[in-house]
């Protein structure tokens, strides 16, 4: 066994209802004012309600901001941090997708009172340091993994995205309650899916920290993705097949938490930058060129994942590697995702651009099992494009 290193949360809560143990968490911290973080659709479709119910029940003084966008650029983050300190909370409550949880990751330590860094001193790996606030995250996607990660993403120029990647972000605690994605549309419901997908595929091909925890945890979150997806994009309303999802992404979360993304995800970052496209949208479009590109290097580890899902697929590992990457394609082709560039109203003549971008993701490209050039890039792109 190879050496390795092992991080995640303290404490996971799942289970449909497991919402109400937010009661215990809010008695263990006893804070004096929390701050919900959350977006607008949380709010104009009512999701957060539940969780001002136990607020209120337990007579818990509270605040929400509610101005967190997709993708949250810089001053969305330090329009936040300023409301959290000049409302004095000290517990952060983050609630929805992937941007909510990352955003609430960063207050909690812009946000604490004697805390002395600048949002500029975060950026890049083990930057961010203690003391933060408590901090507790409550997923309604099944996607990011955010819950279980130490990473928040923030735009940090028209068309470029920044990592801020510390052990400090990871949660207090992760409350993983189906009930508040019952009602998530079908194509947010497969985009994120297929990119809870990927964080596993990822972590298991990772080349520098790949190690046998992390293989574990992500052959179990694509074992419950690639059975559950399929289900909760049939029929929206399967509580149980949308609780295996959210498990299935947590799972994922904490693979690639400690063995971290590759080219994937490097190439999704600047469609979903220059496109304003979701985060698992972008990677749904380069996922299997990807795929394909890595298969010389990854092909074994393919293979073991082809088996991991259907232990009577037989072959070579060759062709095992060669039927995963069609396994995938599969559900791509079912997702209802748009999978053509030119259908997105992306110019051919942006591809150079969006390899050149690309090129920049040097912390993904380092883990990918197959080192990536700009050409590479290109082909990739251009693979997709009609």
């Amino acid at each position: 066994m190879s050496n390795f290193q092992f991080q995640t949360v303290s404490s996971i809560i799942s289970g449909l209802g497991s919402i109400l143990e937010l009661k215990t968490l809010l008695n263990e911290f006893q804070p004096k004012r929390v701050l919900l973080v959350t977006d607008p659709g949380m709010i104009q479709h009512q999701l957060h309600l539940p969780i001002l119910e136990i607020l209120e029940s337990q007579r818990q003084p509270y605040v929400i901001y509610s101005n967190v966008q997709a993708d949250p650029a810089e001053h969305i983050v330090l329009d936040a941090v300023q409301f959290a300190k000049d409302e004095k909370i000290d517990l952060v409550l983050g609630f929805g997708g992937g941007s909510s949880l990352d955003v609430a990751k960063v207050i909690a330590v812009l946000g604490h009172s004697e805390q002395t860094q600048q949002l500029q001193d975060l950026y890049g790996v083990g930057n961010a340091k203690r003391p933060r606030l408590p901090l507790i995250l409550i997923p309604t996607t099944a996607g990011t993994g955010s819950e279980v990660t130490p990473i928040s993403i923030v735009t940090t120029g028209e068309t470029t995205k920044t990592g801020i990647v510390s052990p400090v972000l990871y949660a207090d605690a992760a409350i993983l309650d189906a009930s508040f994605t019952k009602n998530l549309p079908l194509q947010i419901t497969a985009a994120t899916g297929i990119d809870a997908m990927v964080h596993a595929i990822e972590a298991y091909t990772s080349k520098i920290k790949k190690n046998p925890y992390a293989d574990m945890l992500a052959k179990q979150a694509l074992r419950l993705l690639n059975k559950n997806l399929p289900l909760v994009l049939k029929d929206g309303a399967d509580l149980q097949a949308r609780q295996n999802m959210l498990e299935g992404s947590m799972l994922a979360g904490q693979a690639f938490a400690n063995a971290p993304v590759g080219a994937v995800h490097a190439l999704a970052y600047p469609l979903g930058g220059h496109f304003h496209l979701s985060h698992g949208h972008t990677n749904a479009l380069v996922l299997t060129e990807v795929m394909k590109f890595n298969a010389p290097a990854a092909k074994q580890h393919y293979a073991e994942l082809m088996q991991w899902l259907d232990p009577y697929s037989n072959g070579c590992t060759d062709g095992l590697c060669d039927l995963f990457i069609d396994h995938m394609q599969n559900h791509l082709d079912h997702s209802g995702l748009t999978l053509k560039l030119s259908q997105l109203n992306v110019p051919k003549n942006k591809l150079e651009q969006l390899a050149d971008d690309a090129m920049l993701q040097t912390r993904l490209l380092q883990n990918n099992p197959k080192i990536l050039a700009k050409a590479d890039a290109l082909h990739i792109y251009s693979s997709i494009y009609e």
